[in-house]
């Protein structure tokens, strides 16, 4: 390729992160050379098909720096540059606006010019209308604003006092949020700010990645974004069951001589599909490889229903019998319609119009088939009892703020489980990046991995991650080796993500700061300086201090920060039990949210004073106390 490089501008890089995320379907940060072929039909460029699959080659072997086959968002505005980005900027805008079910809206970027253009897809908004409307319908704080119609951009205006954004945050993953902290009556400008500020932290406590959304985007109702954290959301709660150690009878999916432990490696997406094919192969249908292209004539989705419905062999569940009539219609619209009248039998009808099954829109197949998976699982555990039942324990809760922290800083692959996950160190190397721990990413191996040494690769990695730790970040690893965290040794792996997680938090401090260090003793002395200063009674010795389980030291900090944040009726101060703890905890965490403090602690780690998570409590509060004075 050439080397007279085109600038782009700010406007035009905005166009490419869309178009890029409109080819990267399943949002991996990515694009393969599968769907670079994809893009550059989209593009309406006129190429001949083996013209485009040279350019696909040619850009893979140029522009695939990190030689993995796969092309991130940086790689691909380097393609752009390199196939004079204007035309081809201009064609993606094109080709998005044209595409059947698109949006655009011109100029919503705070950083855009009139010229600049967001899109959305029309099907996502009716799909995620339907589903809250339904999981909300009976929430009396919602009657305002439900239901809202699917055709009009109600949606956008519905979530925009933060509400309904909260409650759909407790329907995925129940008690994130303290219902005692959304402000709900006699709203202003300021309580709707705190609602959405609410939203966005318990979002990312529960591994959303929200870096790029703030508040007032939300309040403004911007379609992309919106959708976009509404989709992270939704899609944490239809996968919450799809793990083994929360559904033991998802070990009727293991493969023939395949280990249990091979098994729980699984993402739920590659279990929503070992488990789609285990019913058709019972069904005699042939197997599925993805919820896009072979879905589409519906016929995969027909036998799914078949098998899972229920036989009337459970007295506590009626038969119910799938007509397969519509199976033979010619027309796929007039049969994914038929198939669909079936599964609304199931009472599983969300997410999915005829059209996005033919289509094949792999976003919300995916959440249609998690739902069918929820509602009729239709497996049953083995008999026998010859598996490691020590594996089937699941994460703990530490393990679990770890990997949403992870996830909420946008790493990629997202994890799903902490240690098979990092088995290759590649997360490890982006939190470095994240924390500021320069990484020569040319001592990187990346996937894939070849069968024959692959692990091999992946130990050098796993060294190098740690001599990182030892000598550029001067972590504490005594003892730690390279194949402690490729073999996902818990102890040794999570003392490394902990001192992540802590230098990225202090870096965030400093920052603040000015610069200057930050450490323990520095946090402890400000906490109760602020303490003093607003005549408060509580103050802590360490965070180990035995007065941090009750929650009164971190409730008296945030109304020392933010006034009138704490309702006085709302915290018990004497002769607590624990549930009076527990529920001290579980509003100190959700109203120092609310004023802005990102905080991935659990209530519980407050109860039992675990002095590590107190520390990230303290330091989160002592960053926004900071963030107020600046």
């Amino acid at each position: 390729m050439e080397n007279n490089i085109t600038t782009i501008s700010r406007e035009e890089l905005e166009d490419l992160r869309e178009a890029f995320g409109k080819i990267d379907i399943d949002n991996s940060g990515y694009v393969s050379d599968y769907e670079l072929q994809d893009l550059f039909k989209e593009a309406s460029l006129p190429l001949p098909g083996y013209k485009v699959r040279e350019i696909v080659e040619k850009i893979i072997l140029v522009t695939d720096s990190s030689k993995d086959g796969k092309i991130n968002f940086e790689e691909f505005v380097s393609i752009i540059q390199e196939l004079k980005s204007k035309d081809v900027s201009k064609s993606f805008r094109k080709s998005i606006n044209k595409k059947q079910g698109i949006t655009a809206i011109g100029g919503t970027s705070a950083i855009s010019s009139e010229g600049t253009q967001h899109s959305y897809s029309e099907e996502e908004k009716v799909a995620f209308v339907n589903w809250i409307n339904k999981a909300l319908q009976d929430d009396p704080d919602c009657k305002h604003l439900l239901p809202m119609n699917p055709s009009d951009a109600s949606l956008f205006k519905s979530l925009a006092d933060g509400i309904l954004l909260c409650k759909m945050i407790n329907f995925s993953q129940p008690d994130t949020i303290d219902e005692r902290a959304i402000n709900k009556k006699k709203l202003t400008p300021f309580t709707v700010s705190e609602n959405l500020n609410l939203a966005l932290n318990s979002a990312s406590a529960i591994g959303c990645t929200v870096v790029n959304i703030g508040s007032q985007d939300l309040q403004e109702g911007k379609p992309h974004l919106v959708l976009g954290l509404l989709w992270q959301i939704i899609k944490v709660g239809l996968f919450a069951d799809i793990e083994i150690s929360r559904n033991e009878a998802l070990i009727a999916l293991l493969n023939e001589g395949e280990e249990l432990d091979e098994l729980m490696k699984l993402s739920p997406e590659d279990l929503l599909l070992r488990w789609v094919n285990y019913h058709l192969a019972n069904a005699g249908w042939q197997r599925i490889t993805n919820f896009s292209q072979d879905i589409k004539d519906s016929r995969a989705y027909y036998h799914l229903l078949n098998e899972i419905a229920p036989k009337g062999d459970d007295p506590e569940q009626l038969p119910i019998k799938i007509d397969f009539t519509g199976f033979h219609d010619k027309n796929d619209l007039r049969r994914a319609e038929y198939m669909l009248q079936q599964a609304d039998k199931l009472g599983c009808r969300q997410f999915v119009t005829p059209a996005d099954v033919v289509a094949g829109n792999p976003k919300l197949n995916l959440a249609f088939v998690a739902n069918l998976f929820n509602t009729y699982p239709a497996l049953h555990k083995p008999d026998n009892s010859s598996y490691d039942l020590n594996l089937l324990e699941g994460e703990s809760k530490e393990e679990r703020t770890f990997r949403n922290w992870m996830n909420s800083l946008g790493v990629s692959p997202y994890v799903n489980h902490l240690y098979s996950d990092l088995s290759d160190a590649l997360i490890i190397f982006q939190l470095y990046d994240m924390t500021r721990v320069a990484v020569d990413w040319s001592h990187v191996n990346k996937p894939p991995y070849s069968l024959l040494g692959g692990n091999m690769k992946k130990i050098e990695n796993c060294n190098y991650a740690v001599e990182l730790g030892k000598t550029k970040a001067k972590f504490s690893l005594v003892g730690i080796a390279g194949h402690d965290l490729n073999e996902g040794n818990p102890t040794l792996t999570l003392a490394l993500v902990w001192q992540l997680m802590r230098r990225y938090t202090l870096n965030v401090l400093s920052d603040l700061g000015e610069g200057e260090k930050v450490n323990d003793e520095i946090i402890i002395k400000w906490v109760n300086q602020t303490l003093a200063k607003a005549n408060k009674k509580t103050s802590i010795t360490s965070f180990k201090d035995r007065s941090i389980s009750t929650s009164l030291p971190v409730l008296d900090l945030i109304d020392a920060i933010a006034p009138k944040a704490v309702r006085p009726e709302m915290v018990k101060r004497e002769d607590l039990s624990y549930q009076d703890k527990l529920n001290n905890a579980k509003y100190a965490i959700s109203v120092a949210r609310k004023i802005g403090a990102r905080i991935y602690a659990l209530p519980d780690d407050l109860v039992e004073v675990k002095p590590k998570m107190v520390m990230t409590v303290f330091a989160c509060l002592m960053g926004r106390g900071l963030n107020r004075i600046k």
